[in-house]
């Protein structure tokens, strides 16, 4: 007896839990040849104001836990990354039109960046703290300490690739993190939701919409509660507005990186989401 399939409901994340569009609105994505694959949620500015109230309550217990901890929650992502291969590799070659073994390549590539930058999750500070030499009976040390909410537009043109290389790094520092899915391939960000939401990773230090870029990261930019604009996937969006609105609130921002190396792995990248804290502590004279 035939049976009737089951068909994926793609939602937004956002607080660790997967609701629809406060809007109610979903847009079709299809395929690289035209063929019908999925709805998916198309957030709202009020959806983008939850997933910040959400990243907001998460970054004080993110940022406290011990590096040693956040790169064992990473490194867990990419191990449920890998049990997943075979989804991840469907999704990218139906969406982006390629063959399976490009596919693959794309979701072992993703794989490779997120263990990477896991690794890091405990040497980071180390590398980027320093022990400053000055005149008197003091220690002085500078630190990195995470930026607090980091707001992303996601490389529009990868599935996955894209995404982790955008995400992974403001994670490592300690951010939680709202990120703008690629609007013509936001399948694969819900399923590394899925992913996220079945790890270690404590809800609302994610939070992943979808939708139209355009629309959304105005609100992102402007938002009082956001520290840090990553505009590494905006190239095609008026981006100069975007970083005057940030600029009224402080927001630290990176610019759009156009090209198939956008947001390649890199120290930078973790170290552009963080402060530098310089702690004086008198010697011991005896």
């Amino acid at each position: 007896m035939s049976r009737l399939a089951v068909p994926k409901t793609y939602k937004l994340f956002i607080g660790g839990a997967f609701p629809r569009s406060e809007s109610g609105r979903t847009y079709e994505v299809r395929s690289a040849d035209g063929g019908f694959l999925a709805n998916a949620a198309k957030a709202s500015r009020k959806d983008a104001r939850d997933a910040v109230v959400a990243a907001r309550g998460a970054v004080a217990g993110w940022a406290g836990a011990t590096a040693y901890n956040r790169g064992q929650v990473l490194y867990r992502i990419a191990e449920l990354l890998e049990g997943r291969r075979a989804q991840f590799t469907a999704e990218i070659e139906e969406a982006e039109g390629l063959t399976r073994a490009q596919a693959g390549a794309q979701v072992d590539e993703a794989i490779d960046r997120w263990v990477w930058y896991a690794g890091w999750a405990d040497k980071f500070a180390q590398v980027a703290g320093n022990a400053n030499p000055v005149a008197g009976p003091y220690f002085n040390i500078s630190v990195p300490e995470p930026t607090g909410v980091v707001a992303i537009v996601a490389p529009q043109d990868s599935s996955l690739v894209g995404l982790v290389s955008a995400v992974a790094p403001a994670l490592v520092a300690g951010n939680a993190v709202i990120v703008v899915a690629s609007e013509r391939f936001p399948l694969s960000a819900i399923s590394l939701a899925e992913v996220l939401a079945t790890s270690d990773v404590p809800k609302g230090v994610v939070n992943v919409l979808t939708g139209s870029p355009a629309e959304i990261a105005p609100w992102l930019a402007s938002h009082s509660d956001v520290n840090a604009l990553d505009l590494v996937g905006a190239g095609e969006l008026d981006w100069v507005d975007l970083e005057i609105a940030a600029a009224d609130t402080l927001k630290r921002v990176l610019r759009p990186e156009p090209g198939p190396d956008a947001a390649a792995p890199a120290l930078d990248r973790i170290a552009a989401f963080t402060e530098t804290k310089t702690v004086w502590h008198t010697k011991s004279l005896r």
